[in-house]
């Protein structure tokens, strides 16, 4: 590198605040031994995963900062790393779990404790599921998905046992259980900051832990920077090997990959997908790449809007849709195309699965005159800002592509702060958005993205009572082993969100890593977020 080059590229990282020499300067050496790293793009807008409107960061936070009563014990993965496994559980607060008939009943861990130092008990426990239950969006929606919508199905049975009766049987129940929703709080310390306009405390906790999981966050500047230290009194599992976490947020790409290649950051996972497969090549980094368990990058519409209530101008769109330049120019190869399936092609028992579209812009040129517009028409395209890296060059090529067959789109960027508040409002036109199920089920993917009833994340406002009494069919089905049923309301729901189109699947994503050499310890989890108890650094 030519001198002038260096001192261009040494201000450009100074200018972004990403250095910090007071943190990794050889007097404290030990110190950056027990501290792991962490640069991003974007962060957490709410460290609460009850909170309205809680961005996909902020999942993170939540998953390392609270426990739940149980989680899923690993396996290998289809790339060697190691891989939540969907069907096996496994203790965090509970000691023990008892599945009956119509309810299971946990026996807590006598030695867990809050941050504060507070003894975990039943009541914490209650109160935290009647929270989730009861402050709507997101949250209530999650627990419903598992048939857990009442506090009355969480029972106190003595100070150090709960039990959670249960509306019906499904499947889901168990499985809802062990998501980041369900996590249990210091009870005792939010109610004192809870106000009769706030009665769960949800100001309070926005920004700051009430958990007893196995970090907690000492210092948060939003939109710069989380730190986090070990909870050395964790119960729920192992102690992790890391003592402090901090986690940069870093916008520049270029900046995060010259941090990571220069040794000072320890891991990055949202790089644009050109430099992961760089730096594998280079192979001074460990590069690990994962699909997303139950997800897929989409361009939704929304059909209670014209033009998009059209059947015929969401078909257009499908076939003007760029997809193997999207796979080429934005992914380099880093996902599973969801496109281009052969006419013949019979439909699985499967989710993501995908579609017969390829891009066609003769035909949809006639299926946009055939829907009235000929000449086109000029719309919004949006997506999330926080994830540019991918989200921006997907849109760019979009919009060039329908600009083709008359559709002038104007590119709409929302900052992720600010995106899933928008989305859920159920107005944008046109978008691109990720969606990943954390439960593992195709029934379930469809129930957050396609039910009509009450859906958070239907955010093409698409409603069909057809698709939905195949969603709740396969729910179901698979309640009480009806396994002809099962497959039979599965394919029928995914032949017709296909035939209807609200939304058109472009790719199923990879989760991509990159981790210093003496970095180990990477779990893949369905919330695709990093699990730091696990971690290590040689």
């Amino acid at each position: 590198m030519k001198r002038r080059d260096f001192l261009k590229s040494a201000s450009a990282l100074a200018a972004s605040g990403v250095c910090a020499p007071a943190v990794f300067s050889p007097a404290r050496a030990q110190s950056r031994q027990e501290t792991l790293l962490i640069v991003s793009e974007s962060g957490p807008n709410n460290i609460d995963i009850h909170g309205v409107g809680t961005n996909v960061p902020g999942y993170e936070v939540s998953w390392n900062c609270y426990d739940r009563l149980i989680s899923h014990e690993m396996k290998t993965g289809p790339n060697g790393v190691p891989y939540y496994d969907r069907d096996k559980f496994k203790m965090e607060l509970a000691d023990d779990m008892n599945v009956g008939d119509m309810s299971v009943t946990f026996m807590l861990k006598k030695n867990a404790v809050f941050h504060d130092g507070t003894p975990v008990t039943a009541n914490d426990v209650k109160w935290s599921l009647d929270r989730a239950v009861t402050v709507g969006g997101f949250p209530t929606f999650q627990m419903g998905a598992g048939s857990l919508t009442k506090p009355e199905q969480f029972v106190v049975v003595d100070d150090n046992t709960v039990r959670v009766d249960f509306a019906k049987k499904d499947r889901l129940t168990i499985p809802d259980l062990a998501v980041i929703v369900p996590c249990v709080i210091n009870a005792g310390l939010v109610k004192k900051h809870a106000t009769e306009k706030d009665p769960w405390g949800m100001e309070y906790t926005k920004q700051n832990t009430a958990g007893s999981g196995a970090y907690r966050v000492v210092n948060w500047t939003a939109g710069t920077e989380v730190v986090m230290e070990r909870n050395d009194k964790w119960a729920g599992g192992p102690l992790p090997k890391v003592k402090r976490i901090v986690w940069r947020m870093v916008p520049s790409a270029g900046n995060r990959r010259a941090l990571l290649e220069r040794g000072d950051a320890d891991i990055s996972y949202d790089l644009p997908n050109k430099d992961f497969v760089e730096l594998k090549d280079a192979g001074k980094l460990s590069i690990v790449s994962t699909p997303y368990s139950n997800g897929i990058q989409y361009i939704g519409m929304n059909v209670k809007q014209p033009p998009f209530d059209n059947l015929k101008v969401r078909q257009a769109v499908a076939c003007a849709i760029p997809y193997q330049k999207i796979m080429d120019a934005v992914l380099f190869g880093l996902s599973k195309p969801m496109f281009g399936a052969p006419a013949d092609a019979k439909t699985e028992v499967a989710w993501p699965q995908p579609h017969s579209y390829n891009t066609d812009i003769a035909r949809a040129k006639q299926l946009l005159a055939e829907a009235g517009y000929p000449n086109g028409f000029e719309t919004t395209l949006s997506f999330d800002l926080g994830f540019a890296g991918v989200n921006e060059p997907l849109c760019v090529l979009t919009q060039e592509s329908l600009a083709q067959i008359g559709i002038k789109t104007t590119i709409n960027k929302i900052p992720g702060a600010n995106w899933r508040t928008e989305l859920n409002k159920k107005v944008l036109p046109l978008y691109t958005n990720v969606f990943s199920g954390w439960l593992d089920y195709p029934e379930y993917f469809f129930i957050w993205c396609y039910h009509g009833k009450n859906s958070i994340f239907n955010t093409m406002s698409y409603q069909s009572k057809e698709l939905d009494a195949m969603i709740d069919g396969a729910v179901d089905a698979a309640a009480v082993g009806d396994k002809a049923k099962y497959e039979k309301d599965v394919k029928g729901f995914v032949e017709l969100a296909y035939a209807d189109m609200p939304r058109i699947p472009l790719f199923q994503p990879y989760v991509n890593v990159a981790m210093q050499k003496n970095v180990s310890g990477y779990q893949y989890w369905f919330h695709r977020r990093l699990d730091y108890r696990a971690l290590t650094k040689g």
